[in-house]
């Protein structure tokens, strides 16, 4: 088989299950499993979803959340992959930040939504702190865990050549690190929407979350669900693009 006809048969794969969840899910519903005021059917959701972006409604929530996810996963990601790199170099970098990792990491990050209020007030800026922080830590330890398990003989091998410090953290630490950098990257990039979309219920008046807390206020179900419904497409195309750039950076590593 060809390459180009084996990616077309992966892709296809990977919607094969999404698909199904949703016939799975008009076929119950219509059935009577589930009361449709409350549980919408997936042809009702695409009725109102449809609705809601002629309007521009939806379009406005989408782009207001990505903005804040886009932002805050930058500033997050930059440091964190520049910190473990580090941590994986030096030992005293390491003891420093070990301690605070541990303490910090399990904090839900939801919870500092009230001091990033208080610091930063309730425009996009509290907002995009806390998708900040709450996509430093996975990605700080993927990083520093990828770096630190790379095999001894590299090390070795660029010592013996009197390679720098810079030519070991550009070549051997940062190209070695890089397949758990990314999935660390995933793994944030779900933190990021799960944190924005929870502070967007309280604290904004524009966002997917928001749009999902006032839909409930007002019992407009369907329009939860697209709310639902839309970051879940967000996530499935932020994933996939991730994992083409996987393909492209990462060449030497069989992404299945």
């Amino acid at each position: 088989m060809s390459e180009p006809s084996a990616k077309w048969r992966e892709r296809l794969l990977y919607l094969i299950s999404p698909i199904g969840l949703l016939l799975l899910w008009q076929v119950l519903v219509g059935l009577g499993f589930g009361d449709r005021r409350f549980i919408p059917t997936p042809s009702d959701i695409a009725a109102r979803f449809w609705q809601l972006t002629v309007s521009g409604e939806l379009a406005v929530n989408t782009l207001a959340t990505l903005w804040r996810v886009v932002a805050g996963f930058v500033i997050g990601v930059v440091p964190a992959i520049a910190v473990g790199l580090v941590m994986a170099m030096s030992r005293p970098v390491r003891i420093f930040f070990d301690p605070l990792i541990a303490a910090l990491f399990p904090i839900p990050k939801v919870a500092l939504m009230p001091l990033l209020l208080l610091a930063f007030g309730f425009g996009d800026a509290s907002k995009i702190a806390l998708v900040a922080i709450g996509v430093f830590f996975p990605v700080i330890v993927n990083t520093y865990a990828g770096a630190a398990n790379i095999e001894k003989i590299y090390w070795d091998v660029a010592k013996n050549f009197g390679a720098s410090q810079t030519v070991m953290f550009t070549r051997i630490v940062f190209f070695g690190a890089l397949p758990m950098v990314f999935a660390g990257l995933r793994i944030a990039l779900a933190v990021s929407f799960i944190v924005l979309v929870a502070a967007e219920f309280v604290a904004s008046k524009t966002g997917i979350g928001y749009l999902i807390w006032n839909s409930w206020e007002l019992l407009q179900v369907d329009v939860m669900f697209v709310g639902i419904a839309t970051v879940g497409i967000l996530g499935l195309i932020t994933s996939a693009l991730f994992q083409e750039i996987e393909r492209k950076v990462i060449p030497w590593k069989d992404v299945r």
